[in-house]
């Protein structure tokens, strides 16, 4: 299944990550001295595997005759998205290197035979590896060089490389971690604007992962990047460039990205013709000199204040005044801003206040804390489209709930306040998951008017929910098969102690009593299961065969789907418990088993068996949670649009007019319109959920008391005591 599939990928890259971590940990390097070394071997994976996909690829041309039998030269690497890489810098060749010979000088002069045949990694790849110890090289070169590894196809090393990049932002690696922006938050950025093609501007590019998401976004509409985009930005680390670029071959992607302060330099010819801008820039920069931009066509709406020093007073309106100059006619322009900067006063607001009468403003999503990794600071994302005041607006009131609803176009914005809506990934960090980005993203095409798009969302959770449905009754006979096991051999050793007459009745009655309880749990699971599985079989027949498509239908099969959802709800628990009897019964057998009753009772087997049953009893569990997940991502979105089409949801989202913006003080902060939710009942509470991120949360403690113990003992050392 794909969510499986999904949760090996993710096991895969934690398991590669606390490996090289360890490596890292018992080397008593800093993660900013780790940091680039690392990336540079994952880079190195990455480029042998695609050499030899390429090399594959143009020896079975050859054979074909697509392609003449001749030596072979870097173009023909090249157009396959791969390096021609010399012997030097393949990764089997540092691994078979002698003994003795310095893998650290080996390493530096792969990274240079590459560089000197690809321009535009030149000068950019990692080359300290010499000073490094040469076991803790190679423990991290194998580390990176297991089978599933070597034969890694599609973007594996990409995700690997963001991944890594992800972690070691956590841990404040390089620049205290802001060369990295969340991946949620990118994602949101990408899912609004939708940059599909032209040119694609990044003035604080950081490591490039809004260049990165893009390709991704272009690809799954089966696209090809290169082909579609072009990639400028500008970052002023020489640091982060590098992450960048290695980033981009990694993805097998090429940008051009310059060093340079983006307050005083403009390094490529593309103002005002980008069809995309893009960015996260550093917040709140009170030290630009206002004498050194004060003309800078960039800035169409003049300064935001200056004080006394004649410097700005805080930059954040210079970022915004750059990105919308940057846009061509109908450019779109997403990126990460300071929430103080929505309802700022004075200079700012001025600025605030033209940018709001060009009708550029399409949309502001509140983000709350904790969703960066060294800062738990609140934000929002801005969304400029020049293009929304040239479309067509959706007719009021034509079939659409009403007419009352304000709609899209140049006097509208649409306030999105998500601060709500978040998942945990540590006691610290927070970032959305795919169907909340999802949602997310179908309340901005409701405001665009896009109503097939919000039904086809939809659509598809009912195809997820079909599939899951469909894969309930094989799980639940796995756990059947297992559970039946266990009755019959924990019965048949009940029958045997009844024949011991060393054991009194009161001995046995323990037992008794658990095989009981456990066989009538098992009876009414069987008849809850029975009635259950026939019931979702119809469910299949009658909704999946011809998935629903237009908002009648669609509810008539969430609405089916309701009663099923709150019975596999309670399937869950029963399944839970049988597991739990099930155990505590073969924990008494095992207390009453006796010398003179062992040879009935086979310790090993039983618990064997119980280990298995627990895990066939999670993944039944989890086969039915994902059912119920899909009908709640169906319910959230119906629950609040019910009619398919824009409108206001108190504590979510508002279309505001340019008349409301201007009474409220020209305010883009999505809380002061949009109003505060409806106490509820949350009838969905995910108890185990709630446990899972208090035992992370602990987790997370109990290491941070490790590391932090670990030091102190490093210090005492250090000092002699």
């Amino acid at each position: 299944m794909t969510v499986n599939h999904l949760n090996s990928i993710e096991q895969f890259e934690s398991s590669l990550w606390e490996a090289a971590d360890q490596l890292r940990a018992n080397s008593k390097l800093t993660s900013s001295e780790y940091c680039m070394p690392v990336l540079g071997v994952i880079f190195l994976r990455h480029a042998g595997n695609r050499h030899e996909i390429a090399l594959a690829q143009i020896k079975s041309d050859q054979a074909a005759g697509k392609m003449p039998d001749r030596p072979l030269v870097k173009g023909d690497f090249i157009k396959r998205r791969a390096l021609m890489l010399p012997e030097k810098a393949r990764y089997g060749y540092l691994l078979q290197l002698p003994t003795g010979q310095s893998l650290g000088t080996a390493l530096v002069e792969a990274m240079n035979a590459i560089e000197d045949d690809f321009e535009p990694l030149r000068g950019q790849l990692p080359k300290e590896y010499d000073k490094f110890d040469d076991k803790l090289l190679e423990d991290l070169l194998r580390a990176f060089d297991s089978e599933a590894l070597r034969n890694a196809r599609g973007d594996i090393f990409g995700r690997i490389y963001e991944y890594f990049l992800m972690k070691f932002a956590m841990q404040g690696a390089q620049d205290n971690g802001e060369f990295f922006t969340p991946p949620s938050l990118v994602q949101t950025i990408v899912n609004v604007i939708e940059p599909d093609h032209g040119i694609i501007l990044d003035p604080a590019s950081g490591s490039a992962g809004m260049f990165v998401q893009s390709s991704h976004f272009i690809e799954q509409e089966g696209l090809d990047t290169m082909k579609r985009v072009t990639f400028y930005g500008q970052e002023k680390t020489g640091t982060t460039i590098r992450l960048a670029k290695m980033n981009l071959a990694v993805h097998g992607l090429e940008g051009d990205i310059r060093e340079a302060n983006t307050f005083y330099e403009d390094l490529h010819p593309i103002w005002g013709e980008c069809d995309f801008v893009m960015a996260n820039p550093p917040f709140n920069v009170d030290m630009v000199d206002a004498e050194r931009i004060k003309d800078d066509r960039r800035l169409p709406f003049g300064l935001p204040g200056v004080n006394k020093n004649k410097k700005v007073s805080n930059g954040n309106y210079l970022w915004i005044s750059y990105f919308h100059s940057y846009l061509n006619k109908t450019g779109r322009a997403g990126f990460v801003m300071s929430s103080q900067a929505s309802s700022a006063g004075h200079g700012e607001a001025e600025v605030r206040r033209k940018i709001v009468e060009t009708g550029d403003v399409d949309a502001m999503i509140a983000i709350r804390s904790n969703f960066f990794y060294t800062r738990t600071v609140p934000c929002e994302l801005w969304f400029f489209d020049k293009g929304k005041q040239l479309a067509p607006s959706p007719m009021a009131g034509e079939g659409r709930g009403g007419g009352d609803v304000p709609q899209r176009g140049a006097d509208t914005v649409l306030m999105l306040d998500a601060r709500n809506i978040y998942r945990k990934v540590t006691r610290k960090i927070y970032d959305f998951s795919p169907e909340q980005l999802a949602n997310l993203t179908a309340i901005v095409w409701l405001h665009r008017g896009e109503r097939e798009r919000f039904l086809c969302l939809i659509k598809n959770y009912f195809t997820s929910l079909c599939h899951e449905v469909d894969a309930v009754t094989g799980e639940l006979s796995i756990f059947d098969a297992t559970l039946g096991d266990i009755r019959k051999q924990l019965t048949e050793f009940s029958g045997a102690v009844a024949t011991v007459k060393a054991i009194t009745t009161a001995q046995r009655q323990p037992l008794t009593d658990a095989l009981t309880e456990l066989g009538e749990a098992a009876t009414a699971y069987d008849s809850d299961r029975t009635g259950l599985l026939t019931d979702l079989n119809v469910y299949l027949s009658t909704h999946c065969a011809n998935l629903p498509v237009d908002n009648t239908a669609q509810h008539e099969a969430r609405q089916a789907f309701d009663y099923l959802a709150d019975r596999m709800k309670g399937l869950i628990k029963q399944v839970d418990l049988l597991y739990k009897l099930a155990a505590r019964s073969g924990q008494v057998a095992q207390e009453l088993a006796l010398d003179d009753t062992g040879k009935s009772y086979d310790r090993r087997a039983i618990n064997k068996l119980l280990k298995q049953l627990d895990e066939e009893r999670k993944q039944a569990v989890e086969q039915l949670k994902q059912a119920v997940y899909y009908h709640r991502q169906i319910g959230w979105l119906q629950d609040r649009f019910p009619e398919a089409e824009m409108r206001a949801v108190p504590g979510l989202c508002k279309v505001v007019t340019r008349a409301e913006i201007k009474a409220a003080d020209w305010s883009l902060t999505p809380g002061r319109y949009v109003g505060v939710a409806p106490a509820e009942v949350d009838d969905d509470f995910d108890f185990e959920q709630t446990l899972k991120d208090i035992h992370l949360e602990l987790a997370d403690l109990n290491r941070e008391a490790v590391e932090l113990a670990a030091k102190i003992q490093e210090n005492f050392e250090e000092l002699g005591v």
